[in-house]
């Protein structure tokens, strides 16, 4: 089968996401995978050029090395709000070529703009159109007006898609509020690969580098820590609580990385 991904993030440079075990993991089962990207971190890097062109990664791979998996990151323009401006015009113009190249089974989406685009065009050429949905992500935007913006396309997104898979029961909810057909709805719940994380690991060792005894209560977040993850008031209320009892673990980078380093304590809070 022939999967096309749309994503709206780094596939190099971020993750490895839920989405990318996904991919990795459909294509050693040898299924045929080309992944759309958005240089989402652009601002990251010192030499710049202010409009690319179309540039194609093979061996994309985030995980596993036998993963055949094709990147391809449309040309854009690397200027604030040009650079999501320019989406419209360079992913749909690339979607279209890997249409009638490439021919997808299967259009799987993530983001917000290209997969609105992709929805259409999944439509229009009677492919089958897929919106995963891993998050309310017109809100992981900082500005207002561009999330007010991002949520109507993701709105539309979720009206037209002809399968919607979603992380849990919360975000089921989130997708019938936002005009999703409940019948097209499925929950795939986040997976363990136990060949790597067998249930029986001891994780003493891990407890006693942090000072973390065997009747204590941790609380563990892994992942990218938004402003409005809910890990700064976690953090308060222990503190507040002053309870020894209590720990919390959190492994991540992100825009509450700071912050939390100076709430940072070893009685309450661990931060990596």
């Amino acid at each position: 089968m022939n999967i096309l991904m749309l994503n709206e993030s780094d596939w190099i440079k971020r993750g490895p996401h839920s989405y990318h075990h996904l991919m990795d993991r459909m294509a050693l089962r040898g299924h045929q995978i080309r992944v759309i990207d958005y240089e989402y971190l652009w601002k990251e890097d010192k030499e710049r050029t202010i409009l690319t062109g179309r540039k194609e990664i093979r061996g994309a791979y985030k995980i596993f090395k036998e993963a055949d998996i094709t990147l391809i990151r449309p040309g854009m323009i690397k200027v604030p709000i040009l650079d999501m401006a320019s989406i419209p015009y360079f992913h749909g113009k690339e979607i279209k070529r890997q249409i009638k190249e490439f021919k997808p089974d299967v259009i799987i989406a993530f983001g917000i703009l290209n997969a609105y685009i992709g929805m259409q065009l999944a439509q229009k050429h009677h492919i089958s159109f897929v919106y995963y949905l891993i998050d309310h992500v017109h809100a992981l935007l900082s500005n207002a007006f561009e999330r007010k913006v991002a949520e109507r396309f993701e709105k539309k997104t979720i009206q037209g898609a002809g399968i919607i898979f979603v992380a849990n029961q919360g975000l089921k909810d989130y997708a019938v509020e936002m005009g999703g057909n409940i019948n097209k709805i499925s929950i795939i719940s986040a997976g363990v690969d136990l060949n790597k994380f067998n249930p029986q690991v001891d994780g003493s060792s891990i407890r006693e580098k942090y000072g973390i005894k065997k009747d204590n209560v941790l609380l563990f977040f892994m992942g990218w820590i938004y402003d409005f993850s809910g890990m700064k008031e976690v953090a308060e209320s222990i503190s507040v609580a002053d309870s020894e009892n209590v720990k919390l673990m959190i492994v991540g980078d992100g825009d509450l990385y700071r912050p939390l380093l100076k709430m940072k304590s070893k009685k309450t809070l661990i931060v990596n």
